[in-house]
């Protein structure tokens, strides 16, 4: 049976965005804000030379600085002031969750409830400013020692780049937690989306530009713009694919009356792990071969070899990655979801599974279930982001057409149109609720 909610939800007309003031001032101020971020992705760092920058970037970019200029908008092959983007943060956020599970202090706050988050969330933020300072001071070196790109070398120069770096992240972790609070979606999720959008049109332009060329030919072309439509809805389909456990609630009496039981269901995801996992991999991957490249193809014979072998479409980077994402996948649903404290909760409020003794019974069965969806789930990833790596190897096809950048602007897209709707539905259900104090009134 569909309930009221659910009915009113079915029939929401996103022509009330028009009479619903507070989301419009809320999408207003998120245009807003992800425009002063794509201004500062145009703002390049003082002291360097944009055109031997540019020489060098070109010769990269098919390591990992091409993946994190695709998360930064092009920042980083402008090398602009917020060339690290919001990634200092998120590898922040990161460290601290895995940190919970072997740190006692910090797995209490996880459960001392919206306290502990806040004290959890100011950790994050001081790792962000260490990892980011850090990460602009090597950033200062290499680009020293890159040959011609920095006009004066030094102390000077280490110091304003890491200062302008560092800030640049920073003003970004401040602007994402402003437009979570004051406008539309999760900020930070919105600013690495902005940034990948942003250049879409540009990789649109170049492929048909080698389409033009005679460099890709017109069907290849079409089987690009078919599969990333596909890849698409097979990523919708699978990031809203749930494993429901029924939870049956006991009757309970609250003083003379009897509440009859009640049922809901736990909702388990088929890709817990979200977007980490190709992330990570492309990252551990794509790491030997532009240490490579910086070296001009210079070092151990070893190490050449192994990063020869590592390059993009080779049998063994194919083979690595796909075993990195199913790890990542395993490990980051495990750091995500606890069986046993879900279990624990679950008893402390009177749920249990129908047939499955509460406590560790109840553990071991959802460990059980959420073991098997996530080896669908880590599949859904491999197979997503294998295919257009192909297609990225042996047609040169931008990054902003692989796996990666296609699940980040779904998955985010998902979830901002989400919370339109819910905004859109408490303003149906203020509307209604008006209409009827109106009628009641009259009467």
């Amino acid at each position: 049976m569909v309930s009221a909610a659910e009915q009113l939800a079915a029939n929401i007309n996103f022509g009330a965005l028009a009479k619903a003031e507070e989301l419009k001032k809320r999408i207003w101020f998120t245009l807003g804000a992800l425009l002063v971020f794509r201004f500062g992705t145009y703002i390049p760092l003082p002291g360097i030379d944009p055109t031997a920058w540019d020489q060098i970037f070109r010769s990269q970019a098919g390591g990992i600085l091409g993946m994190f200029n695709m998360f930064s908008g092009g920042g980083i092959h402008r090398m602009a002031i917020f060339a690290l983007n919001i990634m200092p943060y998120i590898s922040a956020s990161i460290i601290i969750q895995l940190m919970t599970t072997v740190s006692p202090t910090l797995e209490n706050l996880k459960k001392e409830g919206e306290q502990g988050r806040k004290v959890m969330n100011q950790y994050t933020r001081y790792l962000t400013v260490i990892l980011a300072v850090f990460q602009a001071y090597g950033i200062s070196v290499g680009l020293e020692g890159a040959g011609n790109v920095v006009s004066d070398p030094g102390l000077a120069f280490r110091v304003s780049t890491v200062i302008t770096l560092t800030g640049g992240t920073m003003f970004l972790m401040w602007l994402g937690e402003q437009i979570t609070a004051r406008g539309i979606g999760n900020g930070i999720s919105l600013i690495i989306m902005a940034g990948i959008v942003a250049e879409l049109p540009s990789a649109l332009a170049g492929m048909f530009e080698l389409g033009r060329q005679g460099a890709l030919s017109t069907g290849l072309i079409l089987l690009i713009i078919v599969m990333a439509a596909a890849v698409i809805a097979f990523i919708v389909f699978m990031e809203r694919a749930q494993r429901r456990l029924l939870i049956q609630y006991p009757k309970r009496q609250v003083g003379n009356r009897m509440f009859e039981g009640q049922s809901s269901h736990l909702p388990l995801k088929l890709n817990t792990s979200g977007v980490i996992p190709p992330i990570f991999a492309s990252s551990l991957l794509l790491l030997p071969t532009t240490v490579a490249n910086f070296n001009a193809g210079q070092g151990p014979d070893w190490f050449i070899a192994i990063t020869t072998q590592l390059g993009h479409g080779r049998p063994l980077f194919l083979l690595l990655y796909v075993g990195l994402i199913v790890f990542f996948a395993f490990f980051y649903t495990a750091i995500v979801l606890n069986p046993a404290e879900t279990a624990d909760n679950l008893k402390k409020h009177g749920g249990f599974i129908p047939g499955i003794r509460p406590g560790e019974r109840t553990a071991e069965y959802i460990d059980y279930v959420l073991s098997r969806i996530t080896v669908v789930g880590a599949a859904y990833l491999a197979i997503v982001c294998l295919i257009p790596e192909i297609l990225i190897s042996y047609a040169a096809v931008p990054f902003y057409f692989g796996g990666t950048s296609l699940l980040i602007v779904v998955s985010v897209t998902m979830d901002t149109v989400a919370q339109v709707q819910g905004y859109l539905l408490a303003h149906q259900y203020e509307g209604l609720i008006k209409k009827s104090k109106l009628r009641g009134r009259r009467r």
